[in-house]
């Protein structure tokens, strides 16, 4: 099977196509034949090296976080798939990749594709799913009447936050470019602020802030929130907590594979609450162009998609 791999960290032209031998079926594994897999942040930073002291991922390496496929065959235990089922995965962080042809992964870290997606959106909705429910559910209880601020509400994982905290009942304000203002606006949010043209400091009395950019986004973030208001980061740094100096609460959300949670947004993906913004599809061959063009900056809406 072709494959995408890197065999040292550096630059996206470490990444080449190789030919493997598909991996072994465990017990309780489907194998995967790939249709798509999403490019994530986390892919360009571990392939970079860039987290290599938090996640000592073993080389050479396949990359890829997230994705959708058929099953082309199941262990002996699998009792919830059936071979022909279209499915979108979760694959281990240090040990999987979905930029592959033919993939195995255990049974827990698969879902039925949803009905109401296409391929593409599919290959887009685990990573950023998981990485919008676990702060929004989970970490800031979101709830009817609150008053949220979502950073970066244009990309994979705000534009799902955007999305889900709308459907929670809570009044959505984000930052974007001032190019995808109609966008999110469209996705649910109450008022969308152009970061590149307008000033979100001017906010008071948000419940929640979720940052997913770190740096001076999160220091001016402070003020915007009311007393005992919660800030949320993900992998945003730099940030200096300031909680005791302005009264509130700071919490990384820790984005875990969690089946239940892999499932509840494969759920709301079905029941439309949630749906994948896919800004380009590129073919498997152009992972390096594609992890080059995400480390640019220049993929502000949605994620960017390998056809496999």
């Amino acid at each position: 099977m072709r494959a995408i791999q890197f065999k040292e960290y550096g630059p996206p032209d470490v990444l080449a196509m190789v030919d493997l031998e598909p991996a072994g079926l465990g017990e309780k594994d489907l194998r995967i034949r790939m249709l798509a897999a999403g490019v994530a942040p986390v892919d360009t930073k571990i392939r970079a090296g860039l987290l290599k002291a938090h996640l000592p991922v073993a080389l050479p390496k396949i990359p890829g976080r997230d994705g959708v496929g058929i099953v082309e065959a199941i262990g002996s235990a699998v009792t919830r798939f059936a071979v022909g089922d279209a499915v979108c995965v979760m694959v281990d962080m240090l040990t999987g990749g979905s930029c592959a042809e033919v993939i195995a992964v255990a049974e827990e870290r698969a879902v039925r594709k949803p009905g109401s997606l296409s391929r593409y959106e599919a290959a887009a909705l685990m990573q950023p799913g998981i990485s919008a429910w676990i702060p929004v559910v989970q970490v800031a209880n979101v709830r009817p009447g609150m008053k949220v601020l979502v950073h970066g509400g244009s990309g994979a994982v705000g534009s799902l936050m955007v999305q889900l905290a709308s459907h929670l009942g809570a009044e959505v304000t984000t930052t974007c470019r001032a190019a995808n203002i109609d966008y999110v606006l469209g996705l649910g949010a109450r008022q969308a602020i152009a970061y590149d043209r307008d000033d979100f400091g001017k906010l008071r009395d948000q419940d929640v802030v979720f940052d997913l950019v770190g740096g001076a986004t999160h220091l001016r973030s402070y003020p915007v929130l009311k007393k005992g208001g919660h800030l949320v980061w993900l992998m945003a740094e730099p940030i200096i907590d300031r909680a005791d100096e302005y009264g509130v609460r700071v919490t990384r959300a820790l984005i875990t594979d969690q089946h239940n949670v892999l499932h509840a947004v494969a759920g709301l993906a079905q029941q439309g609450v949630l749906r994948p913004c896919v800004s380009e599809v590129r073919p498997l061959a152009d992972a390096a162009a594609a992890h080059a063009a995400l480390e640019s900056g220049c993929i502000t809406r949605g994620r960017l998609v390998l056809e496999i």
